[in-house]
């Protein structure tokens, strides 16, 4: 399975290392160290932890955005049927869905804990500024 550095699962959990430490120091996540005593998480721990952790983002109203349109984070969660996979990926506060084949899924080694990048497309991107009071 994969092994995930502090600093990394502090960035895909959209927070810092001193963040990820803590939580590894108190329980919350297990990390294990290697021969140069660089601490690790494995990637399906990582993963279930941040399915855990996330919570419903309370966004106000728009002020000035533009949309991003890649997202790297942790996949959580695979579906695959005959034909079709499910992918579920969260990046920090956002979980992206994609369907793709299963083919593709499998050449991906698509698992719960792989590091992927969910790159969006779309024909049509929305720029909003809000109302000013």
């Amino acid at each position: 399975m994969t092994d995930i550095r502090i600093s990394q699962a502090a960035e895909l959990l959209g927070v810092s290392s001193d963040t990820v430490r803590r939580w590894v120091d108190s329980g919350r996540l297990t990390a294990k160290s290697d021969a140069g005593a660089r601490k690790s998480i494995d990637g399906a721990e990582l993963a279930r932890f941040a399915t855990d952790i996330a919570r419903p983002v309370e966004l106000p109203s728009v002020a000035a955005e533009s949309a991003r349109n890649r997202f790297t984070g942790i996949v959580t969660k695979v579906v695959r049927d005959r034909v079709m996979a499910q992918v579920e990926i969260q990046a920090g506060p956002h979980r992206l869905v994609s369907l793709l084949s299963k083919e593709a899924a499998d050449e991906l080694g698509l698992e719960p804990g792989v590091i992927a990048v969910a790159a969006v497309k779309a024909t049509n991107v929305i720029v909003e500024l809000p109302d000013t009071p």
